[in-house]
């Protein structure tokens, strides 16, 4: 972990400044990018990152000042957004796809629409179900509903382990799942332990948090995959082999698919970059044509595939932010899942 902090830190602090951009010119107005979440953390770095690499863009290249806002889980941050932050092209943000499995959930402290934001770019991940796998044994789902109830690791339901509990419910797979493993360490120690059966890994350096899981018996048996438009799902490039978990099911139907394309869209999202509903359209152009020129900037490229990232422009986002606007039934049916199986309803 310490390691890939550091190739991530070092690639964008010592390689985007020489890369050719244009120091920000004195006369041109600062802009602002409102970070989701602390100060040095996962989301701070990708803010800086971005900063740096989207400020040539702009006219006069003005400096694009970085502001952190609240927790981990950016739900303080996209509260903030949505109410403090004016709509006058001056200000974005950049937020963890967490912030849209609170929005999902219910969770009380939400005070933000995601779905009327603005896009700008986005960071998506992989993700993948990883179970153990008996010698002669195939990862199928024959196989998975025969080790149920499936003793799956868990942080908590509002979690990217919100799309894994969806995928595995639809799937008709009983999940026992084990709380409170939070980290890639703790998740593989407990699988290596036996005290877990499966692992959902997602996030930053997938490849990199599966190899031991498979080292302990492990196999990848579904996917996210990738989004490649409205409910278009394809292979990931990271796991070009291993279907997504609609494909896994052979499409069978469940009341529970509207609200796992939601969480698998969320779970998805690394980061992603806004600006406030109501924005003008001059200024979001702007935002987004700086930040098409900042993704494709080497240094910001090398990092993204250092962390297993893929960096993707507005309608990639624009599609996972729809995913988001539930129908009520849905809604229900995804909450009623939750109480129903877990025991969990939303704080």
């Amino acid at each position: 972990m310490l390691k890939r902090r550091q190739t991530l830190q070092g690639l964008m602090a010592s390689a985007l400044v020489p890369a050719g951009f244009a120091y920000a010119d004195a006369g041109a107005a600062a802009l602002t990018l409102m970070v989701a979440g602390p100060e040095g953390q996962q989301t701070s770095r990708w803010g800086n990152a971005l900063a740096l690499a989207m400020a040539p863009g702009f006219p006069g290249a003005p400096a694009v000042l970085t502001q952190a806002e609240g927790g981990l889980d950016g739900v303080t941050g996209a509260n903030r957004l949505d109410a403090l932050v004016m709509p006058d092209g001056k200000t974005a943000a950049i937020l963890p796809g967490a912030a849209l499995i609170a929005w999902l959930t219910n969770d009380s402290r939400v005070h933000f629409d995601p779905t009327r934001w603005l896009p700008v770019l986005g960071g998506m991940n992989s993700g993948v179900l990883v179970a153990r796998l008996a010698p002669g044994a195939a990862p199928d789902l024959a196989t998975l509903r025969q080790m149920a109830p499936l003793r799956l690791a868990v942080s908590t339901p509002q979690s990217n382990d919100l799309a894994a509990l969806l995928a595995l419910g639809r799937l008709r797979v009983p999940t026992a799942p084990v709380f409170d493993l939070r980290s890639a360490d703790a998740r593989a120690s407990a699988f290596a332990a036996g005290e877990v059966d499966a692992v959902f890994v997602c996030g930053e350096n997938v490849p990199e948090d599966v190899a031991p899981l498979v080292a302990n018996g492990g196999a990848v048996f579904f996917g996210l995959g990738v989004e490649t438009g409205s409910r278009q799902i394809g292979p990931d490039p990271l796991f070009p082999n291993v279907p997504d978990a609609i494909a896994f099911g052979r499409g069978a139907q469940s009341p529970l698919d509207n609200a796992y394309y939601a969480a698998a869209a969320a779970a998805r999202l690394d980061f992603l970059m806004v600006l406030p509903k109501l924005s003008d359209p001059a200024a979001l152009a702007l935002w987004r044509q700086s930040g098409d020129a900042g993704m494709a900037a080497p240094a910001l490229a090398a990092a993204a595939d250092a962390s297993a990232i893929t960096l993707v422009g507005a309608p990639m986002v624009q599609d996972s932010l729809a995913a988001m606007n539930l129908a009520q039934p849905d809604q229900h049916n995804l909450l009623a899942f939750l109480e129903q199986h877990f025991g969990w309803q939303p704080g």
